[in-house]
């Protein structure tokens, strides 16, 4: 009887191991797939004297991140649209967001221009039609939701003028005529 009962009791220990074990490879596989998030959004609020608001959308896919803006408010025309350094709107001028996000050290470029010759928030422009608003809609693969080229807590400036996309440091897009925080989205 005392051999049926060590014999059970050792069973029992293995599975518990065992079952142990599968547990926290369960665990490791799901800390694994939650990483970075997968979407993020902006909301653009007017700087002082401006009417300028709306919000943009940053989500992860294949090839990068997409983002879609939806802005009203603006002049007709092409605006200079960049992610800045800091994600702080707090000044009247919105110069608080810093310059263009830029962790590589690059001039300042296209959006469609080659790593080396863009900074990473070079996002290009965003045109009005005459009623003020202005939809833009692309896929960026140098955006990211971790790492170096991590967008999440950065700032979105919408400019008062159009960005000419060789002027250096930031492509002579005059004023800042929104600002926006972009961060975590269910």
């Amino acid at each position: 009887m005392d051999k049926i009962y060590n014999i059970l009791k050792a069973s029992v220990f293995v599975l518990v191991v065992a079952g142990l074990i599968i547990g926290i490879q369960h665990a490791a596989q799901a800390g694994k797939s939650s990483g970075a998030p997968v979407k993020a959004v902006a909301v653009l609020y007017p700087t002082t004297g401006n009417q300028v608001h709306g919000t943009v959308t940053f989500t992860k896919v294949r090839d990068g991140v997409k983002v879609i803006a939806d802005i009203n408010g603006l002049s007709p025309g092409e605006h200079g649209f960049h992610i800045h350094e800091f994600g702080d709107c707090t000044a009247f001028n919105g110069k608080s967001a810093g310059g263009h996000f830029n962790p590589d050290g690059t001039p300042h470029g296209a959006q469609t221009a080659t790593a080396k010759n863009r900074h990473v928030g070079d996002l290009g422009n965003i045109t009005a039609i005459n009623s003020g608003k202005a939809h833009l809609e692309l896929v960026d693969s140098m955006l990211a939701f971790d790492g170096a080229h991590s967008v999440i807590g950065r700032g979105v400036i919408v400019h008062a003028d159009k960005d000419d996309l060789t002027s250096q440091p930031t492509g002579a897009a005059g004023s800042r005529v929104a600002c926006g925080v972009i961060g975590i989205s269910k």
